[in-house]
């Protein structure tokens, strides 16, 4: 089902979002009996941000997997995603600060949507508190508002951000100082897949899936790349690779992909 390149995506994929999301659910379930057979945590902190609009409700599938591994796992805590307003931004900095500080270790960041672009922010800003960026379905490299679904819904709290970013978001700002993974799905419904794609390097990567946007953070084969990347040691770093068995859930992305220009 492709769409415009640089355009919002079709209107069939955003209809059944909520349908494809509720069936992913289903998969999650099924799924769990195969927890043991996931990598296993060192107990480093991760937090976990919602997408727009979302609380720490939309991810508790997720947390709870993660902390099943092992992980010191939280929530955001700071109620509905309404995008950058002062107590988003200033809260972030604070859980951030004070989760690396009490465990004395980075913490890992995972950001479903629009909660992985303040991962990515936050990442840049304060790197020695980071171990890595996880992002599910999030267009960190966003041209133009016509590549999200939800720009409305987000436009409609705009008088309570404290900041107001330009687009296209991530111009020119180069990788990131931590290990960077998007998660992201040609099957959005919500944004354009384009605009979840980092540049390839030696410590950045994108990881195709098969899912919904409003159910990408508990899909079962997003769960296993998330534990997979939240395994490896601290200080080490080497591209996902899936094992055989699960390959088929992991389309291979396109190597033409790149991240869209304004």
């Amino acid at each position: 089902m492709d769409h415009r390149p640089g355009g919002a995506p079709p209107l069939t994929l955003f209809l059944t979002e909520p349908g494809r999301a509720l069936a992913e659910l289903g998969c999650y379930l099924a799924a769990l009996p195969a927890l043991p057979a996931l990598p296993r945590g060192d107990g480093h902190p991760v937090l976990v941000l919602p997408g727009l609009l979302a609380d720490d409700t939309s991810t508790s599938a997720l947390r709870a997997v993660l902390r099943h591994l092992g992980y010191a796992v939280y929530g955001w805590r700071l109620g509905r995603n309404l995008g950058p307003t002062a107590e988003c931004v200033d809260g972030l900095r604070a859980c951030v600060s004070d989760l690396a500080h009490r465990h004395d270790r980075p913490v890992s960041l995972i950001g479903w949507s629009l909660g992985g672009i303040f991962a990515r922010e936050q990442a840049r800003a304060t790197p020695g508190s980071v171990r890595q960026v996880i992002t599910l379905a999030s267009p960190f490299r966003l041209a133009r508002p016509g590549q999200t679904r939800a720009n409305r819904a987000f436009q409609r709290y705009s008088h309570l951000h404290v900041t107001h970013p330009a687009l296209p978001l991530e111009h020119d700002d180069g990788p990131l100082p931590v290990p960077a993974t998007s998660v992201y799905s040609r099957l959005d419904g919500i944004v354009a897949w384009e605009s979840c794609l980092d540049t390839v390097g030696t410590r950045s990567e994108n990881i195709a899936v098969l899912a919904s946007h409003l159910g990408i953070g508990h899909h079962p084969a997003v769960v296993y790349a998330v534990a997979d990347r939240l395994a490896q040691p601290e200080g080490s770093w080497t591209p996902f690779r899936a094992p055989s068995v699960l390959r088929p859930a992991f389309p291979h992305p396109d190597k033409s992909a790149a991240p869209i220009a304004a």
